[in-house]
């Protein structure tokens, strides 16, 4: 509703009024009225008031109002009309009464009421000239104060300072000299604070410093009155110091504090009564302290002191004694860095029963605030000469301790700070505070300032201090059921302390405790980091066991046991940790880690001790069967990390083999190599990389292993094994095909290594193959490999070699591949002879036992070609012992031919070994034996006795 509706109407009657009403019209408008506020005088109490009474009522006023003034004849209507606004004040007094009696939750409607009351407030100020009523214009008046006081405290301001403004011009009327009732007068102080505090709540702060200042004209002597108007400048200064905090706003409230001040003093010099004096005399001392307070928030120390020292010697045992004096000292002392002045007012603070705990632990705060570690043994001594004088809360203790404890700074300082705190916290009359049920609260919060001081100092590896406020936590848990779980958390983070502190059996013992309270993981992952730092690898590897076990075990422990392990160099334990984590990646579980990591972290453990090769087999190839069952994306992971790992795992199976073969131990060698390709052939991001040639190397040397293990055990190899090894040569043959088609075997650059890469296949199929009795691909193989640019003599020397002794003999391949060799060797600008004498001696061997005698022909060619090589050489160039070997055993061939008749066979040879022989030096005696045999052999020829003319 509009103000303009419910506030008070001119009391005068138009110009353009009508004629005078008659009497009827007045008592009709009268008795509605009355009516209105029988309705108001009967309603009950917990109905609330409709919103149509009061804007009845007012509406019945308003037309009341438009015949006013009314004639001073007619006093009757006057009278009646001032009963009638009795009548409805009183009701409103009745219903506000009967509301406070009632909860607050009751159906009272103040607005409503207070509508009323200001309607009563109208109505008596329409009759207010009334004859026979004493003072009615301070009555009216007095009605529209109250009423101006409840819309104040319904914070309808407006409404508020209409009243105060209408009962000001009422007042206005009269002569105040001539008031002499000490309640009138009262009043009109009271209109004018009134009215003044309504104008600083609509922030009209000049209207209401200018209505204190004209209330001082009236004061009419009274001490009360004097007071009155202190308290409202008082009351205006706290709320500008409520509203900030900075110099402007101190020195305005300082301001009013001032004038509150001057008015008490005026006050206590007119006042007679012990009463009135004692009341003035303590508002002075409470401005006073204010006024330090402002003195103290603006670093005015000195002020402080001098404000301090006048309320303590004002009147001498009269004095003020208030709980905030030393406090208000203490600070200022403080302020002006006069710490033993502090300290003095602070143990004062002890000897005063009055001060409000709440006073002495703020100032306990303060001091050791400002005094730093240098006031712990104050404070402390502060709080326990308290405790033996005083009933302190468990609350009060809490907060000392904690302001104690402190928040940051450096180790030194925090450890100072909560050696303090600790023996606080265990003296026994500090800990009998918290001995009840209801402190509960408090002893939780103890608990937790000591907690959280014993964290910050094992944060800042302070294993002693945080030991320390461990323990004293622990004081502040009730030996209970309920609390067991608590006590096992503190015992066990004790145990914690101890093991930094390498103080081992202790950390023993209270792990130990914590056990036997609440048996869980982190007892056993502590009692396993026990047993390492005791150097125990064989009691931690058994903790391992002991924590899967635990209902609450997660694989977490195990990843967390084996960084422990490692960091302790504690390598089996390592291995142990994570061999067991690896069980549980098929439970389906959510693991710590990804399983390759652990694999590979494993494989590094066990390569940095000796003779764990058969280990790093081990899980090298469980790690290729995780990645075939898993696929190579999600065991190794995607992108350029998938293909570091799965590099890592390849390259680290390639050492190990080769390391193996260097110390013999081709066994393991083979299987090392065996998973090296496995590893280079899985693909990453559907992609395979370029390891065709250390796939293709692994293996043939695999099966080099192979052959190698079983000439070291003399144990064949089983045919499984062989076909195994056929099928790897296969694989690697289909690579080499590959790159033989590219630029890496039949350029012109193959290096020394590719070209015996190749050999070392040729080689190991021949022998695989040979052991399957395979001669045609035998030869096949050697034939293609003799085709390539990777084909030297010294390879196909080796091959026929091999072809032509040992148990798989394959003359067919021995004499094409010394034949092949003995051409290129031939064609060489410079031939090495000694391989050519080698080549021709195993060329007679392997003709000579695969032709046999039926065809000497064939060995004669070779003995032919054997000459035609020497023919031209230098002395000495073509082996000596060779070349003896050379005509002596051609010589040697004719001695059958001769014993068989074989005339012509037999000269063939005999010319063959002279030939031979004149080509060799040394031979000389025996080419003229030989030349004299054929010369008489000739001669002979008829003769049959071919004993008779064998050379000697």
């Amino acid at each position: 509703m509009r103000i303009a509706e419910i506030s008070t109407p001119e009391l005068r009657q138009s110009a353009c009024d009508p004629e005078p009403p008659s009497h009827h019209q007045h008592n009709h408008l009268l008795s509605q009225i009355e009516f209105q506020i029988k309705q108001t005088e009967t309603h009950p109490p917990a109905t609330p008031l409709h919103d149509s009474l009061p804007s009845d009522l007012r509406q019945l006023l308003t037309h009341l109002t438009q015949f006013a003034p009314f004639p001073t004849t007619n006093n009757s209507l006057k009278l009646q009309l001032w009963k009638l606004s009795y009548r409805l004040w009183n009701a409103c007094v009745d219903l506000s009464n009967a509301a406070s009696i009632h909860s607050p939750s009751s159906n009272y409607a103040p607005q409503n009421v207070a509508k009323l009351r200001h309607v009563a407030a109208d109505m008596l100020a329409l009759a207010v000239d009334v004859i026979g009523i004493p003072s009615p214009v301070i009555k009216s008046s007095s009605f529209y104060y109250k009423t101006g006081l409840v819309w104040h405290d319904l914070k309808i301001f407006d409404l508020a300072s209409t009243c105060f403004e209408r009962a000001t011009d009422l007042i206005s009327k009269l002569d105040i000299r001539k008031i002499s009732d000490a309640g009138e007068r009262k009043l009109l102080l009271d209109l004018n604070l009134a009215r003044s505090r309504t104008a600083w709540e609509i922030s009209d702060k000049n209207l209401a410093i200018t209505l204190l200042n004209r209330s001082k004209t009236l004061l009419f002597g009274s001490p009360v009155h004097f007071k009155a108007l202190a308290n409202q400048f008082l009351a205006f200064a706290k709320t500008v110091l409520s509203k900030n905090e900075n110099n402007g706003i101190f020195n305005e409230a300082l301001k009013f504090m001032n004038e509150a001040l001057d008015l008490c003093e005026k006050g206590l010099s007119i006042a007679r009564a012990r009463e009135a004096t004692a009341e003035i005399k303590e508002l002075k001392f409470k401005t006073l302290r204010f006024i330090a307070a402002i003195h103290l928030q603006n670093g005015e120390f000195e002020s402080v002191i001098k404000c301090v020292k006048v309320l303590r010697d004002n009147g001498g045992e009269s004095g003020d004694h208030h709980a905030s004096l030393p406090v208000l000292a203490m600070k200022a002392w403080l302020g002006l860095g006069r710490y033993s002045e502090a300290e003095k007012e602070l143990k004062g603070m002890v000897l005063n029963k009055g001060i409000p705990e709440g006073v002495w632990v703020s100032a306990v705060e303060t001091y050791f605030q400002a005094a730093g570690n240098a006031g712990l043994e104050t404070a402390k001594g502060v709080f326990l000469g308290l405790l033996g004088r005083c009933h302190l809360s468990a609350r009060a203790a809490v907060r000392v301790v904690h302001r104690v404890v402190g928040d940051g700074g450096g180790i030194e300082e925090s450890r100072i700070r909560a050696k303090m705190a600790a023996e606080l916290a265990a003296d026994e009359r500090v800990i009998a505070l918290f001995a009840c049920e209801s402190v509960a609260k408090e002893r939780t919060a103890m608990h937790a300032v000591l907690w959280n001081c014993g964290s910050d100092n094992f944060r800042l590896k302070d294993y002693e201090t945080s030991a320390e406020m461990f323990e004293k936590s622990m004081l502040y848990i009730p030996h209970d059921i309920e609390n067991r779980v608590l006590r096992a958390k503190g015992y066990r983070v004790l145990c914690l302390c101890y093991l930094g502190l390498t103080q081992l059996d202790r950390a023993q013992e209270y792990v130990n405790e914590a056990e036997k309270l609440d048996p869980n993981i982190i007892c056993a992952f502590l009692k396993f980091k026990i047993c390492l730092q005791k150097n125990d690898h064989d009691g931690a590897i058994s903790q391992i066991q002991t924590m899967i076990t635990c209902l609450d075990f997660t694989p977490d422990f195990l990843s967390l046991s084996a960084h422990e392990a490692v960091a302790s160099r504690a390598l089996p334990v390592a291995a142990s940790a994570l061999s067991n984590l690896l069980n549980f990646y098929t439970s389906g579980k959510t693991m710590p880690i990804a399983e390759v990591i652990v694999l590979r972290t494993l494989v590094t453990i066990l390569s940095q001790d000796l003779g764990k090769e058969a280990e790093v087999l081990k899980f090298l190839k469980k790690a290729h069967n995780r990645a075939s069952e898993l696929g190579a994306d999600c065991f190794f992971g995607k992108g350029e990390v998938g293909r570091r790992e799965k590099n890592w795992f390849a390259v680290t199976s390639w050492n190990f083999g080769t390391k193996c073969g260097k110390e013999k131990n081709y066994e393991l060698c083979a299987e090392f190599l065996r998973v090296v390709s496995g590893f280079y052939s899985f693909m990453v991001d559907g992609q395979v990389e370029e390891n065709n040639v250390m796939i293709c190397r692994s293996l043939i040397l695999t099966v080099s292993a192979m052959i190698a293990s079983e000439n070291q055990k003399m144990t064949p190899l089983p045919e499984a094994e062989v076909k195994h090894a056929v099928e790897l040569l296969e694989s690697a043959g289909k690579i080499l095909t590959s790159l033989s088609v590219g630029t890496q075997l039949t350029d012109d650059k193959v290096t020394t290594i590719d070209a015996d890469l190749f050999f070392m296949y040729v080689l190991n199929a021949y022998n695989m193959h040979g052991r399957l009795n395979n001669l045609e691909s035998q030869q096949h193989l050697v034939k293609s490999f003799a085709g390539t640019k990777a084909c030297s003599p010294q390879y196909l020397l080796q091959i026929g070699l091999n072809a032509s002794e040992g148990p798989r003999f394959n003359a067919d391949v021995a004499i094409f591949a010394l034949n092949e060799c003995l051409s290129r060797i031939l064609s060489s600008p410079s031939p090495d002879y000694q391989d050519v004498a080698l080549i021709v001696r195993r060329l007679i061997a392997v003709v000579s036992i695969h032709r046999g005698d039926s065809d000497d022909d064939a060995v004669l060619s070779m003995y032919k070609q054997a000459y035609r090589i020497m023919v031209g050489l230098k002395e000495g160039e073509y082996p000596t012992e060779e070349g003896k070997w050379l005509a002596m055993t051609a010589w040697n061939r004719a001695a059958l031919p001769v014993r068989m008749g074989q005339i012509d066979m037999a000269k063939k040879w005999m010319n063959a070994g002279l030939e031979l022989a004149r080509k060799v030096v040394g031979m000389e005696t025996y080419q003229a034996c030989m030349e004299d045999y054929i010369a008489g052999f000739e001669k002979k020829f008829h003769m049959q006795i071919a004993g008779e003319i064998r050379p000697q």
